[in-house]
């Protein structure tokens, strides 16, 4: 097994039940248990693209370069919660300025381009071996160190009353929970994250994204290979050469190549691997047996 899905999660179950399921739909003949990862997975609360890698296409994951994220999402003004969204208990509260309208648009321009976020204490970051989460639900808040993220793009799209529907561009590890209690406390309130959807995570967009039931009804067919993943461009060996590259050796080019990574395919076009381009050698670095 080799490929990626493009899947679509509701608001609701974990992204580790999709990869339970997954494995069933995907199951291998001789019953050994199948690689599942994500490039981010997504909260249970939260719906939208979820990327997927099967089987040997985890292996290619840190070949993708593009890692940007695009989300929609509401800002509800007003009420903080203890877990930044709309699952936690609200903890304070506070007046909604009459010009909120004027200070979110003066804020919104504040937080494009490179800034700093301290993450929040109900996430997956890792303190002292363990999750910041799990010392959350204990009650236990430790000092967290600010991190550095990018907002490409930030606006607001409408307000209802306290409700403000709004849509980031952003690199990956920004807590969208993190920018609205940011943007709030810019507005002199408080707030959290209301509804979030993820529009696209790097080369997976929402609009190609599939539910886990059209998946089972046509797993083969709902595999996007590699090569639509990972722009980089592939090289066909002949019997020799690929055989030669499956065994860890390096292999001559027909001509030098001007990309650093290629993909590898057999004369059959069966992917063999990813090998690397040191002028006219190709050298092996991730092989497919």
């Amino acid at each position: 097994m080799l490929g990626f899905l493009n899947l679509f999660k509701p608001a609701g179950p974990t992204s580790t039940q999709f990869g339970a399921r997954l494995r069933r739909m995907y199951a291998t003949e001789d019953g050994s248990k199948l690689a599942v990862g994500h490039l981010g997975t997504l909260d249970p609360q939260a719906a939208g693209v979820l990327p997927v890698a099967l089987g040997r296409a985890t292996r290619l994951l840190p070949l993708i370069e593009d890692r940007r994220k695009a989300y929609a999402f509401t800002l509800v003004l007003g009420r903080a919660t203890d877990t930044a969204d709309g699952v936690g208990a609200v903890i304070a509260t506070a007046p909604v300025p009459d010009d909120v309208d004027r200070q979110l648009d003066a804020a919104v321009q504040t937080f494009v381009g490179a800034i700093e976020q301290v993450p929040p204490m109900f996430s997956a970051v890792h303190h002292d071996g363990q999750r910041l989460h799990e010392l959350a639900r204990r009650g236990i808040s430790v000092e967290r160190a600010k991190r550095a993220v990018t907002i490409y793009a930030l606006s607001v799209l409408g307000r209802d009353g306290d409700t403000v529907r709004m849509r980031v561009a952003c690199s990956e590890g920004t807590y969208v929970r993190t920018l609205c209690e940011d943007l709030a406390a810019a507005c002199g309130t408080v707030g959290h994250m209301g509804a979030l959807l993820r529009e696209a995570s790097g080369p997976f967009v929402l609009y190609e994204s599939l539910t886990l039931d059209e998946v089972a009804a046509n797993p083969l067919g709902s595999l996007v290979p590699p090569e639509r993943v990972i722009p980089i461009p592939t090289v066909v060996l002949d019997g020799r050469r690929a055989t030669d590259f499956r065994a860890g050796r390096v292999v001559p080019l027909d001509e030098p190549s001007a990309d650093k990574h290629v993909f590898v395919r057999d004369s059959a076009r069966v992917l063999v691997g990813v090998g690397e381009a040191v002028g006219a050698l190709l050298a092996p670095r991730k092989v497919f047996l």
